[in-house]
């Protein structure tokens, strides 16, 4: 696991995913708006950021995701209205046409977290297992307009912002170290998750992330 102190912070489009996460998570348009402004203004594309709002549902739903992305629709056509021209960037590369989703979800979801995944919970709804491999690890994270590292950022970003998945956030704190984030960059995350989204929500991010390092 890359537990690395060493560090220089995130750039500026990986610093502007977390509050664009957060945001439409919790469902504060207004506050999502003017983050994506931001995200826009620091040099995220406008793929880029769609992929982050799709890729929200796995963790917290269509409602927040469809919203979220009506939302960008708006942010865009203010945007052009205004005479700004936006990036659209590159799209997703074709996923692999050899292997099922859940076949290569498998093997993305064991890259990710450094060991192949099981349970008790896994065998008691094996479908759910099966979910997770084939689509959010097999269709989602096979998709290459975000990297990894970035997709770790806004799951990290919208669980720290869900009241009551603790154990999901500090998986996944877990999984962004096997992922190229620092310890450094989470210590900074819990900064700008503070900045954003406030000291209830900071405080208990940093509870989990202490909980997290004290055990490795």
């Amino acid at each position: 696991m890359n537990t690395a102190i060493a560090s220089e912070g995130f750039d500026s489009k990986d610093k502007a995913i977390i509050p664009i996460a957060a945001f439409a998570v919790s469902g504060e348009i207004d506050k999502l708006k003017v983050s994506l402004n931001d995200g826009l203004e620091a040099g995220l594309t406008i793929n880029e950021t769609k992929e982050v709002l799709g890729q929200l549902y796995a963790y917290a739903g269509f409602p927040r995701s469809l919203n979220a992305l009506a939302a960008f629709m708006q942010v865009l056509e203010e945007r052009e209205s205004k005479g700004i021209e936006d990036v659209d960037g590159p799209e997703s590369s074709q996923l692999p046409t050899d292997k099922t989703s859940l076949e290569f979800g498998a093997e993305n979801q064991t890259k990710l977290i450094g060991v192949e995944v099981k349970g008790a919970l896994f065998d008691f709804a094996p479908q759910i297992d099966e979910y997770l491999k084939s689509h959010l690890f097999g269709d989602i994270f096979a998709r290459d307009v975000l990297t990894w590292k970035q997709r770790e950022i806004a799951t990290i970003a919208t669980l720290a912002n869900i009241p009551g998945v603790n154990s999901q956030l500090a998986a996944h704190y877990n999984i962004s170290m096997n992922n190229n984030v620092t310890v450094d960059e989470l210590n900074e995350f819990i900064m700008v998750i503070k900045k954003y989204c406030g000291e209830g929500v900071a405080n208990n991010a940093k509870t989990v992330l202490d909980s997290v390092l004290d055990k490795n």
